[in-house]
């Protein structure tokens, strides 16, 4: 798997995840057509599993997901609240954004609405060969409510490298989504994400999501990219 997962506990990881499949979306009023989306029938990680998701020294940092606790101190509102505990003076703030209560995914397209499933990010829009220097994506959770990170176990350069993409190719979420509809396979893990409490993970390599599915209460999240060393923020497991 190309997904992976730093942490010091597997149980503590285990604990705050689970796995299930993925499909493609069709005459889903709710989806845009041919959209990724998880299965419901989410399942502890096995073994196998769990090691094959767990980061090892060799996993770079630009590929690394981490589970980090909010600084001491209230809610960063502004990139100049995160430079000093972060270390990146040109990372952006994206700002924030709501997710309501009980939504299997979050992200939705700037026009009809409808939610896009698993997708990649383009912020930076490196092509193939290059697109390990993207920058992570560091998202808090403001709460009021719980809410889950969503994260295909093939990444995008694997994806786009079975489609036989060349290194000019400049990724997207339809790479991934014709790769799930003719036929290859995937998993996807969800991480619980408990108010006060984010992650930092590739999400231009990794196809993902945000959800709120089942949980009660919406909640609020604050976004930033930069290049950052891993263990820069406390970790969570």
């Amino acid at each position: 798997m190309d997904l992976k997962i730093a942490h010091t506990s597997p149980e503590a990881l285990r604990e705050r995840s689970e796995i299930t499949t993925v499909h493609t979306g069709h005459d889903d009023p709710d989806y845009e057509d041919g959209a990724v989306i998880p299965a419901d029938a989410w399942q502890p990680l096995t073994d196998e599993q769990l090691t094959a998701v767990t980061a090892d020294r060799h996993t770079p940092d630009h590929a690394l997901v981490e589970l980090v606790a909010l600084p001491a101190g209230a809610a960063p509102t502004h990139l100049a609240d995160l430079v000093a505990p972060l270390g990146d003076p040109d990372a952006v703030h994206l700002g924030r954004s709501h997710s309501p209560a009980d939504a299997r995914t979050t992200t939705c397209n700037g026009d009809g609405g409808q939610r896009i499933g698993l997708h990649i990010d383009n912020w930076d829009r490196h092509l193939l060969a290059a697109r390990h220097r993207s920058r992570r994506r560091l998202c808090y959770n403001l709460g009021p409510g719980d809410r889950h990170l969503l994260l295909a176990t093939v990444d995008i350069r694997t994806i786009c490298r079975t489609l036989q993409s060349t290194p000019d190719h400049q990724p997207h979420t339809d790479d991934f989504r014709r790769y799930i509809a003719t036929g290859h396979t995937t998993h996807c893990v969800r991480i619980r994400i408990h108010p006060g409490e984010g992650y930092i993970a590739p999400t231009e390599l990794v196809p993902h999501d945000g959800a709120t599915h089942k949980e009660p209460h919406p909640s609020t999240t604050a976004h930033w990219l930069g290049h950052w060393p891993a263990n820069v923020l406390e970790r969570l497991i």
